[in-house]
Protein backbone atom coordinates (compact mmCIF):
# COMPACT_ATOMS: atom_id res chain seq x y z
CA UNK A 1 0.00 0.00 0.00
CA UNK A 2 2.72 2.50 0.98
CA UNK A 3 4.70 2.11 -2.21
CA UNK A 4 1.82 3.47 -4.30
CA UNK A 5 1.31 7.18 -4.86
CA UNK A 6 -1.95 8.34 -3.31
CA UNK A 7 -3.88 11.25 -4.82
CA UNK A 8 -6.27 13.30 -2.71
CA UNK A 9 -9.47 14.87 -3.96
CA UNK A 10 -10.05 18.61 -4.02
CA UNK A 11 -13.22 20.19 -2.67
CA UNK A 12 -14.18 23.76 -3.44
CA UNK A 13 -15.46 25.76 -0.47
CA UNK A 14 -18.33 28.15 -1.13
CA UNK A 15 -16.99 31.21 0.64
CA UNK A 16 -20.32 33.01 0.43
CA UNK A 17 -21.51 30.61 3.16
CA UNK A 18 -19.07 32.38 5.47
CA UNK A 19 -19.87 35.91 4.26
CA UNK A 20 -16.69 36.12 2.20
CA UNK A 21 -17.01 37.52 -1.34
CA UNK A 22 -13.44 37.72 -2.57
CA UNK A 23 -11.06 34.93 -3.64
CA UNK A 24 -11.39 31.16 -3.91
CA UNK A 25 -10.67 28.43 -1.40
CA UNK A 26 -9.96 24.80 -2.25
CA UNK A 27 -9.58 22.10 0.40
CA UNK A 28 -7.35 19.15 -0.45
CA UNK A 29 -8.95 16.14 1.22
CA UNK A 30 -5.86 14.33 2.44
CA UNK A 31 -8.11 13.02 5.23
CA UNK A 32 -9.74 10.69 2.69
CA UNK A 33 -6.67 8.88 1.31
CA UNK A 34 -6.90 6.12 3.93
CA UNK A 35 -9.54 5.33 6.59
CA UNK A 36 -7.06 4.77 9.45
CA UNK A 37 -3.78 6.36 8.30
CA UNK A 38 -5.19 9.57 6.93
CA UNK A 39 -3.68 12.79 5.75
CA UNK A 40 -0.16 13.74 6.66
CA UNK A 41 0.32 10.60 8.78
CA UNK A 42 0.13 8.47 5.62
CA UNK A 43 2.64 10.77 3.93
CA UNK A 44 5.02 10.76 6.90
CA UNK A 45 4.97 7.01 7.36
CA UNK A 46 5.24 6.01 3.71
CA UNK A 47 9.02 6.25 3.25
CA UNK A 48 9.75 5.40 6.88
CA UNK A 49 7.97 2.07 6.44
CA UNK A 50 9.78 1.38 3.18
CA UNK A 51 13.10 2.21 4.88
CA UNK A 52 12.33 -0.07 7.82
CA UNK A 53 11.55 -2.94 5.47
CA UNK A 54 14.74 -2.29 3.48
CA UNK A 55 16.67 -2.60 6.75
CA UNK A 56 14.77 -5.80 7.64
CA UNK A 57 13.54 -4.19 10.83
CA UNK A 58 10.84 -6.09 12.69
CA UNK A 59 9.97 -3.43 15.29
CA UNK A 60 8.85 0.21 15.00
CA UNK A 61 9.18 2.36 18.11
CA UNK A 62 7.74 5.84 18.45
CA UNK A 63 6.41 8.39 20.95
CA UNK A 64 3.11 10.11 21.62
CA UNK A 65 0.46 11.37 24.01
CA UNK A 66 -2.97 10.19 25.04
CA UNK A 67 -4.82 11.16 21.85
CA UNK A 68 -1.93 11.11 19.38
CA UNK A 69 -2.90 10.72 15.72
CA UNK A 70 0.65 9.54 15.16
CA UNK A 71 0.37 6.69 17.70
CA UNK A 72 -2.88 5.46 16.12
CA UNK A 73 -1.42 5.67 12.60
CA UNK A 74 1.83 3.86 13.46
CA UNK A 75 -0.11 1.10 15.22
CA UNK A 76 -2.31 0.47 12.19
CA UNK A 77 0.59 0.79 9.75
CA UNK A 78 2.48 -1.84 11.73
CA UNK A 79 -0.52 -4.12 11.73
CA UNK A 80 -0.98 -4.11 7.95
CA UNK A 81 2.79 -4.23 7.34
CA UNK A 82 3.30 -7.14 9.75
CA UNK A 83 5.78 -5.14 11.85
CA UNK A 84 5.62 -5.04 15.66
CA UNK A 85 4.98 -1.58 17.10
CA UNK A 86 5.93 -0.04 20.45
CA UNK A 87 4.47 3.23 21.67
CA UNK A 88 6.30 5.19 24.36
CA UNK A 89 3.39 7.07 25.93
CA UNK A 90 3.56 10.33 27.87
CA UNK A 91 1.81 9.94 31.26
CA UNK A 92 2.13 6.96 33.60
CA UNK A 93 -1.44 7.41 34.80
CA UNK A 94 -2.73 6.34 31.39
CA UNK A 95 -1.59 2.77 31.95
CA UNK A 96 -4.77 2.00 33.89
CA UNK A 97 -7.03 3.94 31.51
CA UNK A 98 -6.37 2.29 28.14
CA UNK A 99 -9.94 1.05 27.77
CA UNK A 100 -11.27 4.53 28.52
CA UNK A 101 -9.09 6.12 25.85
CA UNK A 102 -10.25 5.65 22.22
CA UNK A 103 -6.81 6.32 20.72
CA UNK A 104 -4.89 3.95 23.00
CA UNK A 105 -7.53 1.23 22.86
CA UNK A 106 -7.46 1.40 19.04
CA UNK A 107 -3.66 1.22 18.97
CA UNK A 108 -3.70 -1.72 21.36
CA UNK A 109 -6.27 -3.50 19.18
CA UNK A 110 -3.78 -3.12 16.30
CA UNK A 111 -1.16 -4.94 18.34
CA UNK A 112 0.86 -2.01 19.68
CA UNK A 113 2.79 -2.56 22.90
CA UNK A 114 2.88 0.41 25.29
CA UNK A 115 5.66 1.74 27.50
CA UNK A 116 4.25 4.42 29.81
CA UNK A 117 6.60 7.00 31.29
CA UNK A 118 6.29 10.16 33.36
CA UNK A 119 6.07 13.54 31.73
CA UNK A 120 9.47 14.52 33.10
CA UNK A 121 11.11 11.43 31.58
CA UNK A 122 9.24 12.01 28.35
CA UNK A 123 11.04 15.32 27.96
CA UNK A 124 14.31 13.35 27.69
CA UNK A 125 13.04 11.18 24.84
CA UNK A 126 15.62 12.51 22.39
CA UNK A 127 18.58 12.04 24.75
CA UNK A 128 21.03 9.27 23.92
CA UNK A 129 20.95 7.75 27.41
CA UNK A 130 17.16 7.35 27.25
CA UNK A 131 17.31 5.78 23.79
CA UNK A 132 19.97 3.40 25.11
CA UNK A 133 17.55 2.37 27.88
CA UNK A 134 14.87 1.68 25.30
CA UNK A 135 17.27 -0.50 23.29
CA UNK A 136 18.10 -2.43 26.45
CA UNK A 137 14.39 -3.01 27.04
CA UNK A 138 13.25 -3.78 23.50
CA UNK A 139 16.37 -4.68 21.52
CA UNK A 140 16.87 -3.39 18.00
CA UNK A 141 14.13 -1.21 16.53
CA UNK A 142 13.43 1.37 13.81
CA UNK A 143 12.93 4.72 15.53
CA UNK A 144 10.25 7.12 14.31
CA UNK A 145 10.30 10.50 16.12
CA UNK A 146 7.30 11.95 17.93
CA UNK A 147 4.90 13.25 15.30
CA UNK A 148 6.82 11.31 12.65
CA UNK A 149 8.97 14.17 11.35
CA UNK A 150 12.32 13.23 9.82
CA UNK A 151 13.83 13.35 6.32
CA UNK A 152 11.72 10.40 5.13
CA UNK A 153 8.56 12.05 6.46
CA UNK A 154 9.34 15.32 4.69
CA UNK A 155 9.97 13.39 1.46
CA UNK A 156 6.51 11.84 1.77
CA UNK A 157 4.87 15.18 2.47
CA UNK A 158 6.40 16.62 -0.69
CA UNK A 159 3.89 14.45 -2.57
CA UNK A 160 0.95 16.43 -1.17
CA UNK A 161 1.73 19.15 -3.72
CA UNK A 162 2.38 18.63 -7.44
CA UNK A 163 3.24 20.80 -10.44
CA UNK A 164 -0.50 21.04 -11.19
CA UNK A 165 -0.90 23.25 -8.12
CA UNK A 166 1.01 26.16 -9.61
CA UNK A 167 -2.32 27.95 -10.15
CA UNK A 168 -2.67 28.63 -6.42
CA UNK A 169 -1.31 31.84 -4.94
CA UNK A 170 -1.33 30.54 -1.36
CA UNK A 171 -0.94 27.08 0.14
CA UNK A 172 -2.03 26.67 3.76
CA UNK A 173 -1.36 23.89 6.23
CA UNK A 174 -1.55 23.30 9.96
CA UNK A 175 1.80 22.93 11.72
CA UNK A 176 2.66 20.57 14.57
CA UNK A 177 6.21 19.27 14.29
CA UNK A 178 7.02 21.00 11.00
CA UNK A 179 7.48 17.99 8.71
CA UNK A 180 4.33 18.49 6.68
CA UNK A 181 4.97 22.18 6.09
CA UNK A 182 8.60 21.48 5.16
CA UNK A 183 7.50 18.99 2.50
CA UNK A 184 4.92 21.42 1.13
CA UNK A 185 7.48 24.23 0.99
CA UNK A 186 9.89 21.96 -0.87
CA UNK A 187 7.25 21.16 -3.50
CA UNK A 188 5.89 24.68 -3.81
CA UNK A 189 6.86 27.12 -6.51
CA UNK A 190 8.94 30.06 -5.32
CA UNK A 191 6.21 32.41 -6.58
CA UNK A 192 3.70 30.86 -4.16
CA UNK A 193 3.29 31.82 -0.51
CA UNK A 194 3.01 28.96 1.98
CA UNK A 195 1.34 29.75 5.32
CA UNK A 196 1.68 27.47 8.31
CA UNK A 197 -0.98 27.74 11.03
CA UNK A 198 0.74 26.64 14.22
CA UNK A 199 -1.17 24.40 16.61
CA UNK A 200 1.29 25.50 19.31
CA UNK A 201 1.99 28.87 20.87
CA UNK A 202 5.06 30.46 19.28
CA UNK A 203 6.65 30.23 15.84
CA UNK A 204 9.83 28.44 16.90
CA UNK A 205 9.08 25.73 14.31
CA UNK A 206 10.55 28.06 11.69
CA UNK A 207 13.96 26.72 12.70
CA UNK A 208 12.70 23.16 12.17
CA UNK A 209 11.57 23.97 8.63
CA UNK A 210 15.02 25.38 7.85
CA UNK A 211 16.54 21.95 8.58
CA UNK A 212 14.79 20.54 5.53
CA UNK A 213 14.62 23.34 2.97
CA UNK A 214 16.44 26.51 2.00
CA UNK A 215 13.33 28.04 0.46
CA UNK A 216 11.96 31.09 2.22
CA UNK A 217 8.53 31.50 0.60
CA UNK A 218 6.67 30.64 3.82
CA UNK A 219 5.50 32.12 7.11
CA UNK A 220 4.20 30.56 10.32
CA UNK A 221 1.53 32.21 12.45
CA UNK A 222 0.32 31.26 15.93
CA UNK A 223 -2.46 33.84 15.88
CA UNK A 224 -5.02 31.03 15.67
CA UNK A 225 -3.51 28.49 18.09
CA UNK A 226 -6.25 29.30 20.65
CA UNK A 227 -3.75 29.44 23.49
CA UNK A 228 -1.58 26.46 22.64
CA UNK A 229 -1.48 22.80 21.70
CA UNK A 230 -4.77 20.91 22.23
CA UNK A 231 -6.38 24.05 23.68
CA UNK A 232 -9.78 24.95 22.27
CA UNK A 233 -12.74 27.06 23.30
CA UNK A 234 -16.44 27.38 22.56
CA UNK A 235 -15.77 29.71 19.63
CA UNK A 236 -13.62 27.10 17.85
CA UNK A 237 -16.08 24.29 18.59
CA UNK A 238 -18.93 26.33 17.12
CA UNK A 239 -16.87 27.11 14.03
CA UNK A 240 -16.00 23.42 13.47
CA UNK A 241 -19.66 22.43 13.79
CA UNK A 242 -20.78 25.30 11.55
CA UNK A 243 -18.18 24.40 8.93
CA UNK A 244 -19.33 20.77 8.96
CA UNK A 245 -22.98 21.78 8.69
CA UNK A 246 -22.35 24.12 5.74
CA UNK A 247 -19.81 22.04 3.78
CA UNK A 248 -20.22 18.45 4.97
CA UNK A 249 -16.54 18.40 5.98
CA UNK A 250 -15.47 17.44 9.49
CA UNK A 251 -12.42 19.26 10.88
CA UNK A 252 -10.29 18.18 13.82
CA UNK A 253 -9.92 20.61 16.76
CA UNK A 254 -6.14 20.35 17.17
CA UNK A 255 -4.90 21.17 13.67
CA UNK A 256 -7.21 21.63 10.67
CA UNK A 257 -10.02 23.30 12.62
CA UNK A 258 -7.67 26.04 13.78
CA UNK A 259 -6.23 26.46 10.29
CA UNK A 260 -9.62 26.82 8.61
CA UNK A 261 -10.79 29.24 11.30
CA UNK A 262 -7.68 31.28 10.58
CA UNK A 263 -8.11 31.26 6.81
CA UNK A 264 -11.74 32.38 6.99
CA UNK A 265 -10.86 35.10 9.50
CA UNK A 266 -7.96 36.31 7.35
CA UNK A 267 -10.23 36.45 4.30
CA UNK A 268 -12.79 38.49 6.24
CA UNK A 269 -10.05 40.84 7.41
CA UNK A 270 -8.70 41.07 3.84
CA UNK A 271 -5.29 39.70 4.80
CA UNK A 272 -5.05 37.95 1.43
CA UNK A 273 -4.49 39.93 -1.73
CA UNK A 274 -7.40 40.62 -4.08
CA UNK A 275 -8.82 37.53 -5.84
CA UNK A 276 -6.37 35.14 -4.16
CA UNK A 277 -6.54 31.47 -5.05
CA UNK A 278 -5.99 29.54 -1.82
CA UNK A 279 -5.27 25.83 -1.42
CA UNK A 280 -5.70 24.47 2.12
CA UNK A 281 -4.58 20.99 3.18
CA UNK A 282 -6.89 18.83 5.31
CA UNK A 283 -4.30 16.78 7.20
CA UNK A 284 -6.76 14.37 8.84
CA UNK A 285 -6.54 13.79 12.58
CA UNK A 286 -10.23 13.02 12.95
CA UNK A 287 -9.64 9.97 15.16
CA UNK A 288 -8.82 12.28 18.07
CA UNK A 289 -12.26 13.91 18.14
CA UNK A 290 -13.84 11.21 20.34
CA UNK A 291 -11.20 11.71 23.00
CA UNK A 292 -11.55 15.49 22.79
CA UNK A 293 -15.32 15.20 23.15
CA UNK A 294 -14.82 13.18 26.36
CA UNK A 295 -12.72 16.04 27.75
CA UNK A 296 -15.24 18.65 26.61
CA UNK A 297 -18.07 16.72 28.27
CA UNK A 298 -16.22 16.65 31.59
CA UNK A 299 -15.78 20.44 31.31
CA UNK A 300 -19.49 20.95 30.44
CA UNK A 301 -18.54 22.42 27.06
CA UNK A 302 -20.32 21.85 23.71
CA UNK A 303 -19.42 18.71 21.76
CA UNK A 304 -17.92 18.47 18.29
CA UNK A 305 -20.64 16.93 16.14
CA UNK A 306 -19.37 13.82 14.35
Amino acid sequence: MFNKLQHAENQEIDLSLFSVSNGTLTLRREDLIHPFISGNKFRKLKYNLLKAKDENQSILLTFGGAFSNHIAAVAYAGKISNIKTIGVIRGEELQSKINENPTLSFAQSCGMTFHFISRSRYRTKNDSFFLDELHQLFGNFYLIPEGGTNEYAVKGCEEIISSKDIAYDFICSAVGTGGTLAGIVRSSNSSQKVIGFSALKGIFLTSEIKKYTSKENYTITDEYCFGGYAKIDVQLIRFINEFNEKTGILLDPIYTGKMMYGIIDMLKRKKFKENSRILAIHTGGLQGISGMNDLLKRKNLPQIII
